[in-house]
């Protein structure tokens, strides 16, 4: 359903066509979510549509077909707040797509909403960071292939690692200063 949600929170904006969601979806949207191919976007408004989630009226365009125009209803907007002020269950990996998707329609919608998903991504990182950073990556092999290079292996195994637990540090400073700003005001930047 997050595809859908992000749709909804688009359309809190203003009234947009299939195709003006699709722009949107391959430009800014695409940081917070990839690969969605156009006919998803259509299936997806229709069975909006049909849930009462979103409404459309046809705009006639000259000399091109005429363009369905959705806008939120009142079923609508109620998913939509009740999607972004319930709780979130992080998953294993961080700067997932609900994640994203969530915070970034949160932000304008409820504020407070946004910071409590922050608070939540935050905790659940800090905790992953101190359970697993300094755990035993020792790679054990008994009668690998032949193939296998043991060495090269756990050269590889260790640099990804140490990008991995970057990446996440990453994440966690930039969780915090949005926090601070959400919180205090504070630039992000």
């Amino acid at each position: 359903m997050t595809v859908e949600y992000g749709l909804l929170a688009l359309l809190s904006f203003r009234p947009l066509s299939g195709y003006d969601i699709l722009k949107w979806v391959e430009s800014e949207g695409q940081f917070i979510r990839s690969r969605i191919h156009h006919s998803q976007i259509y299936r997806l408004l229709g069975r909006m549509v049909a849930d009462g989630l979103v409404a459309y009226r046809v705009d006639p365009r000259e000399g091109r077909p005429d363009a369905k125009v959705y806008r939120l209803t009142e079923v609508g907007r109620e998913a939509l707040l009740t999607w972004v002020r319930s709780p979130y269950d992080p998953p294993s990996r961080f700067q997932d797509p609900d994640f994203l998707t969530r915070f970034a329609f949160a932000v304008p919608l409820d504020r407070e909403a946004a910071v409590r998903l922050i608070e939540t991504e935050l905790a659940h990182r800090r905790e992953q960071i101190a359970r697993n950073r300094n755990r035993d990556r020792t790679l054990l092999f008994v009668d690998p292939l032949p193939e296998v290079d043991q060495e090269l292996t756990r050269e590889v195994f260790e640099e990804m690692h140490r990008f991995g637990a970057a990446s996440v540090d990453r994440w966690v400073e930039w969780l915090e200063r949005t926090h601070t700003f959400l919180t205090e005001g504070k630039s992000v930047r």
